[in-house]
């Protein structure tokens, strides 16, 4: 498994379905049909990446680069 956001494979699994990168250190689930994206707070809560839902079906990351 990649990263959808840098393309890397330092990727460890956090729970069912989630992941994180290493590499650009955020935090991603991924369902059927797509993969929400997260930011690690301060505080350790999660904050999605609103506008950055990336449908698997276009390729993921070509939407994604170049943002971390």
């Amino acid at each position: 498994m990649n990263c959808p956001v840098c393309s890397g494979r330092a990727i460890g699994k956090v729970g069912v379905e989630q992941f994180y990168c290493w590499d650009c250190c955020v935090e991603f689930t991924t369902q059927t049909d797509k993969v929400v994206i997260y930011d690690l707070a301060e505080d350790g809560s999660l904050v999605a990446w609103d506008d950055l839902s990336l449908d698997v079906r276009d390729g993921g990351a070509s939407s994604a680069e170049g943002l971390v």
